[in-house]
């Protein structure tokens, strides 16, 4: 083998093993980063984890007070009718559903003349037990123990609210959010109620309502620690 020929093989030998040092280099670097998001999983489901502990933690507390007092109501019932107020007879109640108006502006009464409306028009059924306006009013529009026709699927065991909301957030101002948390906190007291039972209209059919609480779930989880709060303060000791 002559010296040039050498010389050449010797390139091509470094040229190899330079590429095995590049490929482990790289693989190197990807076990790297999949570490790296392994550990960042990690974290985020430990995290998670002592979330759902530290709820469960509350909800124990909430099983052993009550709110006694109930908020003040504006009762504007329903007519009987077959598309907002049937009068069929609600045998139990296992959750509370919470929904928004899905049109800004209105208030609470507004959204009780429509419901009362369909009894003429007969263009939809709809209603809801109670509808929280944007000053915090609140106005019951059928008896807690008959159904509305609110929840689809859980119209049969459930109590629903409707919030009035400002704008296309969808948010409920501090108003209509401070009445939301005493009137479930109070229908909660009623049924006898943890926490879990309150749920969206999303939950039961995926629709998008109530619109801001679908869409920031952290806030969803907000509002019912608020509730859990707000029922170990301002509520009494639930009898052995």
């Amino acid at each position: 083998m002559t010296e040039e020929e050498r010389a050449r093989r010797a390139r091509m030998i470094e040229s190899k093993n330079k590429r095995i040092r590049q490929l482990r280099s790289r693989i190197i670097l990807c076990a790297a980063i999949v570490l790296v998001l392994l550990l960042g999983i990690a974290v985020l489901i430990g995290k998670s984890k002592k979330a759902e502990k530290t709820v469960a933690e509350d909800v124990s507390v909430t099983d052993e007070k009550y709110i006694a007092e109930r908020p003040e109501l504006d009762v504007e019932l329903l007519p009987v009718n077959k598309y907002s107020r049937p009068g069929t007879a609600l045998s139990e109640v296992n959750g509370i559903v919470i929904h928004y108006t899905a049109n800004p502006g209105t208030t609470a009464l507004q959204n009780r003349e429509y419901f009362a409306g369909l009894a003429e028009t007969g263009e939809t059924s709809a209603s809801s037990h109670f509808i929280i306006g944007l000053e915090g009013e609140i106005v019951q529009c059928i008896p807690c123990n008959e159904i509305a026709y609110a929840s689809n699927d859980r119209n049969a065991d459930t109590i629903s609210i409707e919030c009035c909301i400002e704008d296309e957030s969808g948010r409920f101002n501090p108003d209509t959010y401070q009445s939301l948390v005493e009137l479930t906190a109070w229908l909660m007291g009623q049924y006898d109620l943890d926490v879990d039972a309150v749920i969206r209209h999303y939950d039961v059919t995926g629709k998008n309502c109530p619109k801001y609480y679908v869409e920031h779930e952290s806030s969803w989880r907000a509002f019912k620690s608020n509730l859990v709060d707000y029922i170990d303060k301002n509520g009494q000791e639930k009898s052995k």
